[in-house]
C-alpha cells in the first residue's frame, strides 16, 4: 500500500474490517482514548480475531502473541498428509534438484502412519535412524514434526503395549545424541536454542521413565489361550517371528513353548533368514556331540552383521516418475503406465542378503 503521509517516518494509517470492507480510522487525540476506554483489549488481540485492529499498540500484542504461539505450539504445525512426494531430477532455474531428508519428512504422511500398525515399525526405524546419525541434518520445522511423530508414537506404546522394545532403543539412542549434541553445543550444527533441547531432553527422559514403569495388565479371558493350541500350530506361530527376543519370551510363557523355543531347526531357519550362507559359514560353532548351536550362533552372527529388516509397509521410490511414495498408496500415483519393477523400496536399515528362506525380495537401502 503507497504511504500517502506527509511524514516519511510515519508507519500509516489505521485500518479496520468491517462488513462492508477495509474502512480507515480517523480518531486522534482524546476522543481515540475515550473510544479505548471501552474496547476490550482481550477481544481485539485473540488469536481467531486477528484482522480486527484499532492501533499499533494491539496490532503489536496481537503479532507478538501470534509468533509465540507459532513458536511454542509445536503440536499444530508443520502438519501434512501428502501421499506421494515429487523428487526433481535435474536441478533448474526454478526448482533445485535435490530433496532433503528434512523436506520428504515433513511432507509424507508420517503422523497417521503411527497409528498403521503396518507402517508403524517402520516409522520408528527411520525415527531412530534419524536420530543415531542425521539429526542435526533435519531443518527446524523438520526437528517439530519429528517430536510431534515420535511424541504419538510413545503415546500409542503407553495405550496399546504396542512394541515397547522398540521404542525404548529409539529413545535411548535419541537421548544419548541429544547429549552429545548439547554438550558441544556451538561446535556441532544444532538448529535451535539449546534451552529447546534441553526441555525436550527432559521431555525424552520422561517418556523413558513411563516406559520402563509400564506395566501390561494381565488379560482375564475365558476364551481359547495360546496354552489350548494344538502343538503344531503353537510351533507355526514360533516360525513366524523374525525376532529372537519374541520366540524367547514366547518360551518363557509355558514349559511346552519353551521346549519348542529351543529347536534346532527354528534357530537355524531363523539364521538363514538373517544372514547370508557365506556369513554363518565362518562363524560355525559346534556342541559338545559335534552338531551346530544355531542359537548360539544367531547371537553371535549378529554382532558382526546386521540382521535382516522386515515391514509390513515401506517407502517407495519410481524411478519412471520420480515419486517418494508408502507403498499402499501405489493406485494413488501411477502418473504413467510403467512396470512396478521401476520401483525400489527405501529401507532404514542397511542392504541385506537378498536370498531368504521366506521368499522376500524386498532389499535395499535407505534413498535407493
Amino acid at each position: 500500500m503507497p504511504f500517502l503521509g506527509q511524514d516519511w517516518r510515519s508507519p500509516g494509517w489505521s485500518w479496520i474490517k468491517t462488513e462492508d470492507g477495509w474502512k480507515r480510522i480517523e480518531l486522534y487525540g482524546n476522543e481515540l482514548g475515550d473510544n479505548n476506554n471501552g474496547i476490550d483489549l482481550e477481544e481485539l488481540c485473540d488469536e481467531n480475531k486477528e484482522n480486527l485492529f484499532t492501533g499499533n499498540v494491539c496490532e503489536v500484542v496481537a503479532k507478538k502473541r501470534k509468533k509465540d504461539l507459532y513458536n511454542n505450539n509445536t503440536k499444530s504445525q508443520f502438519v501434512y498428509q501428502e501421499k506421494w512426494i515429487y523428487v526433481q531430477k535435474e536441478s533448474t532455474r526454478e526448482r533445485h534438484g535435490y530433496c532433503t531428508l528434512g523436506e520428504a519428512f515433513n511432507r509424507l504422511d508420517f503422523s497417521s502412519a503411527t497409528q498403521d500398525i503396518q507402517r508403524f515399525t517402520y516409522v520408528a526405524k527411520l525415527l531412530q535412524l534419524i536420530a543415531r546419525s542425521q539429526l542435526p541434518s533435519l531443518s527446524g520445522a523438520a526437528q517439530k514434526n519429528y517430536f510431534n511423530v515420535l511424541e504419538k508414537i510413545v503415546r500409542k506404546v503407553l495405550e496399546d503395549y504396542h512394541n515397547p522394545r522398540l521404542i525404548k532403543e529409539l529413545l535411548q539412542d535419541l537421548s544419548s545424541t541429544l547429549c552429545i549434541l548439547t554438550r558441544g553445543m556451538g561446535k556441532s550444527v544444532l538448529v535451535g536454542n539449546i534451552n529447546i533441547w534441553v526441555c525436550r531432553l527432559e521431555t525424552i527422559l520422561n517418556w523413558q521413565q513411563q516406559l520402563n514403569n509400564l506395566q501390561i495388565p494381565k488379560q482375564l479371558s475365558n476364551g481359547m489361550t495360546l496354552r489350548d493350541l494344538p502343538l503344531d500350530m503353537q510351533n507355526n506361530i514360533l516360525y513366524k517371528f523374525s525376532d529372537a527376543c519374541d520366540i524367547i519370551n514366547l518360551g518363557q510363557a509355558t514349559p511346552t513353548l519353551h521346549m519348542l523355543s529351543e529347536d534346532r531347526h527354528l534357530w537355524k531357519k531363523l539364521c538363514q533368514f538373517h544372514f547370508a550362507e557365506k556369513q554363518f559359514c565362518r562363524h560355525l560353532i559346534l556342541s559338545e556331540r559335534g552338531h551346530v548351536d544355531w542359537k548360539v550362533m544367531y547371537f553371535t552372527l549378529q554382532k558382526y552383521y546386521p540382521k535382516r529388516e522386515q515391514y509390513g509397509d515401506t517407502l517407495h521410490f519410481c524411478r519412471h516418475c520420480s515419486i517418494l511414495f508408502w507403498k499402499i498408496f501405489w493406485q494413488y500415483v501411477q502418473l504413467a503406465p510403467q512396470p512396478k519393477t521401476t520401483c525400489n523400496h527405501a529401507s532404514p536399515g542397511p542392504p541385506q542378503p537378498a536370498s531368504s528362506p521366506a521368499g522376500s525380495s524386498e532389499v535395499g537401502g535407505w534413498g535407493c
